[in-house]
């Protein structure tokens, strides 16, 4: 075992993205997959996710990192960490099968004197009953989000980590890696508590999500303005100027997800109340249907033959994953219209009988409707004017409010956004 290396099992988002924050701080870093054809594609410089800034840690420190899918490599390692993506079904649940692979790859070739940690989203109760005698396995909180995994890795709020006993001392390596990455708090507890302090988190961001969807859409109703109300909620001191608070499309992405089924299937199993998580559950579902409604009722129902642009595949900005993608699911609506469709990211073919674009003024050519379903940073740089000039209709359905509104109005567009009443052109015209 060389002490100073931290072995990283599992390279996927969260393993890759772990293993580049350590490399960033100064560590000696094994990133180990048994799948050798991935492994072949890293050693390639081929990345099998997006996130900014990692394809640039890892060129930045490619001299500190080793890439291997030979399990017997994790023995030089003084901490290895499980860090595999756990998949999960339509309905939230985790496939937990490959990670326990992976777990048992690190107990039966990891050094016997080399703590284990599962960095992986367990359910409550994993941990404990993954204990080997004569050996440490530790579980710790991830809380990385995609398309901030790097700034969140490298600047921790703080570390949760749960131990078979929560009054025993952590690893010395472990007290020491978490140690390099600032001065965050160290949070120790039980396994139980630990795993569910993760959901817990979860769950009071769906919370916040869902105050935010209700009452925007009452705004839309009544001719208030949801993003004048947000940042007075953030400047009351019980909610905070952190608060998830933009409205949005549903929650997405599958990691709230899980943690809502995980918490419905325990409270069954208990007899304990969970309407509460139901009630998240329904509210997301109902917001999920605003964009194809809203399309529907501004520009379909009385152009059926309208060719729709779409601009944003992805669940949300600077990811290319499409789990749970509220653009998906009204693109889902959308099989006998004119479709054209553009992300920077996300490969065309997710969306099989729409036109694929290269650039989103390509997409937008022609088209009777602009809908921004993932609000990409690159969009926003868009001028309503431009659009005016390549578009035939005059309506954008910006539900994230990508593009200014009294430029799409001075355009001469209809724009209709989460949380305010829809705007009209005509009424500024008049004016």
């Amino acid at each position: 075992m060389t002490i100073g290396v931290i072995g990283f099992a599992g390279m996927s988002h969260l393993g890759l993205v772990s293993a580049a924050a350590a490399a960033e701080r100064g560590w000696s870093v094994l990133c180990f997959d048994p799948d050798a054809q991935a492994i072949a594609g890293l050693k390639r410089g081929v990345m099998p996710v997006s996130e900014p800034q990692l394809d640039a840690l890892y060129t930045k420190h490619r001299d500190r990192i080793a890439l291997t899918a030979n399990p017997e490599d994790l023995a030089t390692c003084a901490l290895t960490y499980v860090a595999r993506d756990v998949p999960t079904d339509d309905q939230g649940n985790s496939d937990l099968a490959a990670l326990d692979a992976l777990v048992d790859l690190a107990f039966d070739y990891g050094h016997v004197d080399a703590p284990i940690v599962v960095l992986s989203q367990v359910p409550p109760g994993y941990t404990r009953a993954r204990q080997r005698s004569g050996r440490t396995l530790l579980y710790q909180v991830e809380t990385l989000i995609f398309g901030q995994a790097i700034d969140r890795a490298l600047n921790p709020e703080r570390y949760i980590v749960g131990l078979a006993d929560s009054a025993e001392p952590l690893p010395p390596i472990v007290q020491t890696f978490l140690g390099s990455h600032g001065d965050p708090p160290i949070l120790p507890m039980q396994f139980e508590s630990a795993e569910l302090a993760k959901i817990s988190i979860n769950c009071c961001l769906v919370a916040s999500i869902a105050v935010a969807n209700t009452l925007a859409e009452l705004c839309e109703s009544i001719g208030a303005d949801w993003s004048e109300i947000a940042p007075a909620l953030k400047l009351d001191q019980r909610i905070g100027p952190h608060a998830y608070l933009a409205p949005g499309l549903g929650i997405a992405g599958g990691n709230l997800e899980r943690d809502l089924a995980t918490v419905r299937r325990f409270a069954d199993a208990n007899q304990t109340d969970a309407g509460i998580v139901d009630a998240w559950l329904a509210n997301s579902n109902h917001r999920k249907n605003w964009s194809y409604e809203t399309l529907k009722a501004e520009v379909l129902d009385r152009n059926p033959g309208a060719r729709i642009a779409v601009w944003g595949l992805a669940y949300k900005e600077n990811t290319h994953s499409v789990k749970n993608s509220p653009a998906l699911a009204c693109l889902a609506h959308l099989n006998d219209y004119d479709v054209a469709v553009h992300d920077p990211w996300v490969d065309g073919a997710a969306v099989p009988f729409a036109q694929s674009h290269d650039t989103p003024e390509a997409c937008a050519n022609g088209a009777d409707v602009l809908m921004i379903l993932t609000p990409w940073p690159a969009f926003k740089s868009i001028e309503p004017e431009s659009l005016a000039t390549i578009m035939k209709g005059r309506t954008i359905i910006d539900p994230y409010q990508c593009l200014s509104r009294a430029k799409a109005l001075a355009a001469g567009f209809d724009y209709i956004a989460l949380g305010a009443p829809p705007a009209r052109a005509a009424d500024v015209s008049d004016a």
